[in-house]
């Protein structure tokens, strides 16, 4: 898809227009912070549509040259421009697709074990050592905000705050089944099962994003249970929060006072009624979503990690690599993201070809 040289021009237009504003000095408070997003958002797309024009310049300027001898020196250039543009032009295409509006912002990370007892809880908890160290590898920050802990280990469910630039971007394809299989440490008999974990990321809302009034809210406040520690049973620490408009209900007892696990829990009751908010928002678009990769269907089996053959396969995008441990790891998880997010560009702009 060709970006037109008017459509360019336009481009570089707005991006000086936004330039001469941000150093004028008069924008303050909203209107400043407004400008600076929109400076962000528009200066990597303004950048690669600048080398486009220049090249297409060039080119353009090269392929006018009457003299016998010059033209002769310029054929070379001419040959390594008609490679370079199309990749420039590509880069710019993609920059220039819509962009979810919560590709930038940190995210909620939720991991509950699903069927398979003990086994789909041990997974539960490798799945999230494996976000952990993909997270310290993109440089972000992840605190867990809610953790019920299995009794054989792993997690029945965790939640988690994963703080830092274009989380979401990057996380959201995680949404749905992940499924394993493989032999438990409690199966003697060697037989191979399979189990399941349902994620689901869900991008932070600022709290100007989703307004809630104290009137819709019950709060109660319980004695936390389970391993924890001698502060566990001793005070009224845990808190439910109901909020009654939608009848989402969130529960925090991991951290030692009570104000911090209702402000924990507020944090987890934004992002999914931001996430309720995004998806009414969406409805119209829902069919088309579900054409692209990662339609954040939680109840959808997006992939599976076969221990005994060393391999996991990603459904949605038939990519099958034969380094399991390495993605477990952390590190190897990188391929399989960085490949969604060129499926998902891929298919969205075809779409916009068609």
């Amino acid at each position: 898809m060709s970006v037109s040289d008017a459509r360019l021009a336009q481009l570089a237009a707005r991006f000086a227009q936004l330039e001469a504003r941000l150093a004028s000095g008069t924008l303050e408070g909203a209107e400043f912070v407004a400008a600076s997003r929109d400076y962000a958002e528009l200066e990597p797309v303004a950048r690669i549509a600048a080398s486009v024009t220049a090249m297409r310049g060039e080119l353009a300027s090269l392929a006018e040259l009457d003299d016998p001898e010059m033209r002769e020196l310029a054929e070379e250039e001419i040959a390594r421009l008609k490679d370079e543009l199309p990749v420039a032009e590509h880069q710019l295409a993609i920059a220039m697709l819509p962009r979810d509006s919560a590709d930038a912002r940190s995210a909620m990370l939720e991991i509950r074990a699903g069927t398979g007892g003990d086994e789909a809880a041990l997974f539960a908890g490798d799945l999230y050592r494996m976000y952990e160290r993909y997270a310290a590898e993109q440089g972000w920050r992840i605190e867990p905000v809610s953790m019920s802990a299995s009794e054989v280990g792993g997690f029945k469910e965790v939640v988690a705050q994963v703080t830092g630039n274009g989380v979401f971007a990057k996380l959201k394809f995680e949404s749905g089944v992940h499924r394993v299989q493989r032999v438990p440490v409690t199966e003697s008999g060697g037989r191979i099962h399979t189990s399941a974990a349902t994620v689901a990321v869900l991008p932070q809302p600022d709290e100007v994003d989703v307004q809630i009034e104290d009137k819709d809210l019950k709060i109660d406040v319980y004695r936390a249970s389970g391993a924890g520690g001698q502060h566990v049973n001793t005070t009224d620490s845990a808190v439910r929060i109901t909020h009654l408009p939608t009848n989402t209900v969130v529960t925090c007892q991991d951290a030692r006072s009570q104000h911090k696990n209702k402000e924990k829990a507020m944090q987890v009751l934004r992002a999914r009624i931001y996430e309720q908010m995004r998806e009414a928002a969406h409805g119209a678009e829902a069919e088309a979503r579900k054409a692209m990769v990662g339609s954040g269907d939680r109840s959808e089996r997006i992939r599976t990690y076969n221990f005994p053959q060393g391999r996991v396969t990603d459904h949605r995008i038939n990519l099958t690599l034969h380094r399991l441990p390495e993605i477990l790891e952390g590190p190897g998880l990188r391929e399989l993201v960085d490949a969604l997010i060129a499926e998902d560009q891929a298919k969205r702009l075809a779409a916009m070809g068609e």
